[in-house]
């Protein structure tokens, strides 16, 4: 367990310094190294961040490939092979390396600050989740630059149904580095599950109670239980298919006796809260920004926690109407289409809330306004379609077909994404300190609005005409041709919009307007503090009085400023701010397990030196190396350094300030 706990933020008095040992400590570290041994929550969430953008642009080429070659009949882009490769890819990449984490972005980054904490609760294991996440994805893609006969990419589909990534079907070690990815990334998520759980339930700032936390706050608490209760299932689904591919087990092999079917309910039992790990992240910025845009406090915070909770709890309860047509018998098609209409309900209360926060408020139509506002629209359209697919004689029709994909994509990229993207104008004042042109950020998302519903809704009429999905092409005597060719048009433009977000994001990071603090007059914690925040986020832990904490603070100037004070005085006797040290040890512990995984999954003696084993002596030198630096990581204690702001918090009348 990382050391770095909450003692790490109390005065030096308050506990004695830990006689520890430490093989290197860079002092004030700068460049890349600071980056490389960084703690800081907002530098691990900034990193987050970029990471997540990169490979989300590389899921949209991927996309853009498969789009071009459904485009017409009979086309020849790519190959069958390719086409697979490239829709396993996509999938895997746009979940795992870019929706997830750059939730996880905004966990690290913004709940600290919401909750008012100084950082994490075990700063070092968050670095240790970031390094990890970036060996998964190394892993993931590696293929993609090794020799394709005995490497290559995955190609046994994002969901990897059994028997497809069997030894017999898929021999190249393209679904190995698959296996060992995907692990990797369950590793990094679990750590940083749990230190949002402790965090969250720690280190909340005085009077915080556990129903004054903002709802994007409670959507990472429920997330992050998430994670750790499902992403077991996966592990051990995993596990039993690595064992298949390099033991001679036959977990999923049915000519010794194993049941392909199985993977199906292990990665459904994962896959499903899966979705709502993607989506909740989602629904807390949208309830964030809404009240903020309509100048009013969120309507029924009580009932938009609670549903959210029930979505977390009813997720593990529908996994298998994702195999309706598997044959499960009439008494469990029933019970799980049962569930599946029963899970509608939390998530349709929620939009009633958004719609009683919008309702009478004076509405700001701003960027992040724009797109919370299609998230809720194209959230809807994919919720329709989801209940259709809780019938299971409608979804024996619609399985396997483009109606899914269609509604999939509504869920996930009309939610998700457009959540998320709004979650960044919204935020970006308050990361950078610069302000995001509304003519090109409203620009950026009417091409991306439109874009998304040219590609995404003629796939509707595709699967009710009979379109399968994963078919890398068609004849053009089916009737397909002219919705294939709207729905590529459409992507390009989606992608287009794409670029012009992210063009603009880039040029006002570079060059963009200097703004002040608070300059969405804000109502939650993050908002009291200056922009970019610094490094121990608040000068003076803030003493929380009501639900929209900083909006409270605006109104009783005169009680905080003297609150404030009295605090300030009490941490300067106690010697100034106490934060933790950088450390080299968890990007090293991960790059141990980086080097290990790939002796595990993807050297054979005979490729790299015959006669000499390699692939034992990459494992054990990744292996050596990884416990090494967990080792000297624990050795380093609890110590750390003080610091001494030059001055207080803004305070709440510099900062109050209409839009």
């Amino acid at each position: 367990m990382d050391a770095t706990a909450k003692s790490d933020f109390l005065p030096q008095e308050e506990h004695a310094p830990a006689k520890t040992f430490v093989l290197w400590r860079p002092i004030a570290p700068t460049g890349l190294m600071g980056w490389l041994t960084t703690v800081d929550h907002k530098k691990i969430g900034f990193l987050y961040g970029l990471f997540a953008l990169f490979f989300f642009i590389v899921g949209g080429f991927e996309a853009l490939l498969i789009r071009t070659q459904l485009m017409v009949p009979n086309n020849t882009v790519l190959t069958a092979q390719q086409f697979n490769t490239m829709f396993t890819m996509h999938g895997t990449t746009m979940i795992f390396l870019a929706v997830m984490p750059l939730g996880a972005a905004f966990f690290n980054f913004i709940m600290p600050l919401q909750i008012g904490a100084r950082d994490v609760a075990f700063p070092r294991l968050n670095a240790f989740s970031l390094w990890t996440f970036c060996a998964g994805a190394i892993i993931l893609n590696i293929g993609w630059f090794l020799p394709v006969d005995r490497f290559g990419a995955p190609d046994a589909s994002w969901v990897g149904y059994a028997p497809l990534t069997s030894k017999t079907f898929n021999p190249a070690h393209a679904t190995d580095f698959w296996i060992m990815g995907l692990q990797l990334l369950g590793v990094a998520s679990i750590a940083a599950a749990l230190n949002f759980i402790v965090t969250i339930i720690n280190m909340r700032a005085p009077g915080m109670t556990m129903m004054r936390l903002p709802v994007f706050v409670w959507m990472t608490l429920v997330t992050s239980f998430l994670i750790i209760l499902s992403f077991p299932a996966i592990t051990i689904a995993l596990v039993e298919l690595m064992m298949d591919r390099n033991f001679g087990t036959n977990f999923f092999e049915v000519s010794g006796g194993g049941m392909p079917i199985l993977w199906q309910h292990l990665f459904w039992v994962f896959g499903h809260p899966e979705v709502y790990i993607l989506i909740l992240p989602a629904m807390g910025i949208v309830s964030e920004i809404l009240p903020c845009f309509s100048r009013k406090p969120l309507y029924g915070y009580p009932i938009v926690v609670f549903s959210g909770a029930c979505i977390g709890f009813l997720g593990f309860a529908v996994w298998s109407h994702h195999m309706f047509t598997t044959g499960m018998g009439a008494v469990a098609t029933a019970a799980f289409s049962l569930a599946t209409m029963c899970i509608a309900v939390p998530t349709g209360v929620k939009i009633f809330n958004w719609i009683g926060t919008l309702w009478g408020g004076h509405l700001q139509m701003r960027t992040p306004m724009m797109f919370a506002l299609g998230f809720i629209w194209m959230f809807m359209i994919g919720g329709f379609s989801g209940v259709m697919h809780s019938a299971a004689p409608a979804d024996a029709q619609q399985q396997d077909s483009y109606f899914v994909v269609a509604h999939f994509h509504y869920v996930l990229i009309g939610g998700s994404i457009f959540a998320l993207l709004a979650g960044i104008h919204y935020w970006f004042p308050l990361i950078f300190g610069r302000m995001v042109s509304e003519f090109w950020g409203k620009l950026s998302f009417w091409v991306i609005f439109v874009g998304f519903n040219v590609t995404f809704f003629p796939m509707h009429f595709l699967g009710l005409n009979g379109m399968p999905r994963r078919n890398f092409t068609y004849d053009p005597n089916m009737g397909w041709n002219t919705a294939n060719f709207v729905s590529t048009i459409g992507a390009y433009i989606l992608g287009l919009g794409i670029l012009i977000y992210f063009i603009v994001m880039v040029y006002t990071y570079l060059k963009g307007e200097r703004v002040g603090p608070d300059v969405w007059d804000g109502r939650t914690l993050e908002w009291s503090i200056p922009n970019p925040p610094p490094e121990y986020n608040f000068r003076v832990i803030p003493t929380v009085h009501a639900r929209d904490a900083w909006w409270y603070e605006k109104h009783h100037q005169e009680e905080i400023a003297q609150e404030k004070a009295e605090h300030a005085k009490a941490e300067d006797t106690h010697g100034g701010i106490h934060m933790p040290f950088s450390s080299i040890y968890p990007f090293v512990a991960s790059c141990g397990i980086l080097i290990a995984a790939i002796g595990v999954s993807a050297l054979d003696a005979d490729w790299v030196h015959p006669g000499i084993h390699w692939k034992l002596g990459v494992t054990l030198t990744g292996g050596v190396i990884m416990f090494a630096g967990i080792y000297l990581w624990a050795l380093e204690g609890a110590e750390g350094y003080h610091l001494h702001p030059p001055g207080d918090d803004h305070t709440p009348d510099a900062t109050a300030k209409k839009h």
